[in-house]
């Protein structure tokens, strides 16, 4: 079996990041202004409603050789990229739930649920790439990948919203799986109504933990790192789904439709905790998203030339300055208040 971990070797903004945080900051959190509701995801999470999910059946059976090549190609580099994901989230909350237990221990069991799930699911991912004869070297990437440091406020905001979007992502696909049987090129796609439920409760615990904290969703700078959180989150996305629209064309999806989609969805949700969510409606929104995904494209064949390093440069310049412009363009348009958005929740 050859290990899959070089073809993530190369990083960009698009690959799935490791992180860690102020450990001590979050240990000394009091859950206390929403203690209640912590403690009642922690019974849920207790409860391990996919415990006897993940298990594989006679489907996968021979399924990988019914993939035509290029069809191959583009969900092998869905499962690694989505099987990284996973490994970054429990890598992330085991390390949390074992540097706080002894200080903080409902907050960390809630981790190491959490931590139990993502494992659960990386390992099932992990599995699917197996049939490919590839499979992740998951202790190589926890020693070489690099970690990115965020303050405790921001992985919040991270954490919640890759849980939220991730369940939108996946019920978006299983539904649309669901009417379009012919549609479904892998058995992994009948495991995704359940596991998106994991996603789901992952989110909910995060908004709750914001709700104990809330200084992270109120005022000014609360506003200002959630819209930017929310922008980074989708145009990411966005960029990165346009570039691998081959794999949801061979789901029958348009990436861009699905993306339009689940960014709305999202951006609903995160209306429930956020102060203020973003104008995915607005004219220009997806205007400028399309022009960030053809600087990419851009940049993208730039690395390719045959050039040296500094006319590289001067070729990728333009188009690193017009992501910079369409981004900042994105970010100072007016926002949606969030009691605006759903009275009725709020």
């Amino acid at each position: 079996m050859v290990p899959a971990s070089a073809a993530l070797a190369k990083e960009s903004i698009l690959t799935p990041r490791f992180y860690t945080t102020d450990f001590e900051a979050m240990a000394a959190m009091d859950l206390q202004p929403n203690g209640a509701e912590l403690e009642a995801i922690c019974e849920e999470f207790r409860k391990d409603y996919n415990r006897h999910h993940f298990v594989r059946d006679q489907s996968f059976e021979g399924a990988a050789e019914k993939l035509d090549p290029d069809t191959r190609k583009v969900f092998v580099e869905f499962l690694e990229q989505s099987c990284t994901s996973e490994f970054s989230g429990f890598l992330l909350y085991k390390e949390l739930s074992r540097r706080i237990k002894n200080r903080n221990p409902l907050l960390a069991e809630c981790f190491a649920h959490m931590a139990r799930d993502e494992a659960r699911h990386a390992g099932f991912l992990n599995k699917a790439m197996g049939d490919f004869g590839l499979q992740l070297d998951l202790g190589f990437l926890t020693a070489t990948k690099a970690y990115t440091y965020f303050q405790p406020k921001f992985i919040f905001y991270a954490t919640y919203l890759s849980e939220k979007i991730g369940y939108w992502r996946y019920i978006a696909i299983y539904r649309h799986l669901q009417q379009n049987p012919d549609s479904k090129i892998f058995p992994i796609f009948n495991f995704f109504e359940n596991w998106c439920q994991d996603e789901n409760r992952h989110g909910d615990f995060f908004d709750a933990l914001m709700k104990a904290q809330p200084a992270t969703v109120r005022g000014f700078q609360a506003k200002l790192w959630c819209r930017f959180f929310l922008l980074a989150v989708f145009a990411t996305m966005y960029v990165r789904d346009v570039a691998r629209k081959d794999f949801y064309e061979a789901l029958g999806l348009d990436a861009r439709e699905y993306d339009k989609y689940v960014i709305a969805k999202t951006n609903e949700t995160s209306a429930r905790v956020f102060p203020v969510v973003l104008n995915v409606d607005h004219p220009r929104f997806y205007e400028r998203l399309e022009r960030i995904v053809q600087h990419n494209h851009a940049l993208d064949a730039a690395d390719q030339a045959n050039a040296l390093l500094p006319l590289k440069v001067v070729t990728k310049l333009p188009h690193w300055l017009g992501n910079v412009w369409e981004m900042g363009r994105l970010f100072f348009t007016a926002p949606i208040a969030s009691n605006q958005f759903q009275p009725a929740i709020r």
